[in-house]
């Protein structure tokens, strides 16, 4: 009887999974399965719970980083994640960390903030640090 349990929470967990796609619940259905096999054999209650925990976590622990690793690999970067690292002119002076300058990186114009709070003159260099919101936290290039 234990054996329908363990199928209704393996189905519940892959339903989520196929909703999510974020490689959580997948490991924990792998323990359901042994869980249910386990029942099927005969175990007793607690050894099936065991080994769905015991499953579960190194199924976890041992392949999740490498799917992640894979599975990761199509990531597209949005417009606003590709700014960061490169760089911009300063077209409004950045005076202090209150005081929001503007730079201009890519065509476009952005509000700018110092990371350290220094003064950035006009025609500076910067490197974009950051995105937050509409502003781009940037340093000074060396």
């Amino acid at each position: 009887m234990e054996a329908i349990y363990w199928l209704i929470i393996f189905l519940v967990l892959l339903v989520i999974e196929i909703f999510t796609l974020g490689l959580t619940t997948i490991w924990f259905a792998i323990g359901a399965v042994t869980a249910i096999i386990a029942a099927l054999a005969g175990a007793e209650v607690i050894v099936q719970v065991m080994l769905f925990v015991f499953v579960s976590f190194i199924t976890l622990v041992l392949t999740r980083p490498i799917a992640v690793k894979y599975l990761g690999k199509n990531t597209l970067k949005t417009n606003v994640d590709e700014l960061v690292g490169k760089t911009a002119v300063v077209t409004k002076p950045i005076i202090d960390e209150n005081n929001i300058g503007e730079a201009k990186i890519e065509g476009e114009i952005w509000l700018a903030k110092s990371v350290d709070g220094k003064m950035i003159k006009e025609g500076e260099i910067v490197k974009v640090v950051e995105v937050n919101g509409v502003k781009l936290i940037v340093e000074k290039s060396i």
